[in-house]
């Protein structure tokens, strides 16, 4: 989609700041990884409460780490795109609440679909074998090693294998921009065809239900991605009926 020619000095302080969070602590986890033998990712990323590596303080932090390039690209580019003209029409103050509702709804959603899927595992296993990937578990994952039972090696998967990016927050701009602006045309760039806005969010949102549905278990949080647009229309609605100004 194309940014309407906007250059950086143009954007607005909260999309600013949020962009260049991410970016150093993208570059953290770069020099980290290639230099330090530090995975940052492992740290801030957000785990499971079950697990061994869950902190509280992850709930905030995995929205500012990201696994890739790519990753961190297109997520700050999405931001850079919808984020300024939001942050235009509420204010820094009121953007910056709205972003973090959407991350920490996003990582609520997605931690609840977590908590099916470790269910569903546990049931299948004895309680000896549960006690030992909950008790061994991580310390096998740090030593490259993983249960030889596919049940044990899938939640040993599931409680350390972190989630990292700033999708969730990202979705609920996305949702928010088709809300305010519902007939502005965004130009695609696969295919390049224009398209209005609400039907982007519909059609966006509509994959991501059915792919968080069909795929709960994907490397794709897929469920963080609705869980933001939920959280995110909520509070946007919450709004609606509680003030008559958006500033």
């Amino acid at each position: 989609m194309n940014g309407y020619g906007r250059g950086f000095a143009g954007l607005t302080p909260v999309v600013k700041n949020i962009i260049l969070i991410n970016v150093l602590m993208f570059f953290a986890y770069w020099v980290g990884t290639k230099f330090f033998n530090l995975d940052l990712n492992a740290i801030l990323g957000l785990y499971f409460p079950k697990s061994d590596n869950f902190k509280p303080v992850q709930l905030l932090s995995h929205m500012f780490m990201h696994a890739n390039f790519w990753h961190i690209f297109f997520n700050m580019y999405a931001l850079f795109i919808f984020g300024v003209m939001l942050e235009n029409v509420w204010g820094p103050k009121r953007f910056l609440i709205f972003y973090l509702v959407c991350g920490f709804g996003a990582a609520l959603v997605h931690e609840s679909v977590i908590a099916y899927e470790y269910s569903k595992i546990a049931h299948t296993l004895t309680p000896e074998n549960l006690q030992l990937v909950l008790k061994e578990g991580s310390a096998y994952w740090r030593e490259g090693k993983a249960f030889t039972d596919p049940s044990m090696k899938d939640l040993q998967f599931l409680l350390n294998i972190p989630t990292v990016g700033a999708s969730g927050a990202i979705f609920g701009v996305l949702l928010a921009f088709g809300m305010l602006f519902p007939n502005t045309q965004l130009m695609i760039i696969f295919p390049p065809i224009p398209i209005k806005a609400k039907y982007f969010v519909l059609i966006y949102g509509g994959l991501e239900l059915v792919l968080a549905v069909t795929q709960p278990g994907s490397s794709i949080a897929h469920a963080a991605h609705v869980g933001g647009m939920l959280f995110g229309y909520i509070l946007i609605k919450y709004w609606q009926k509680t003030t008559t100004t958006l500033y």
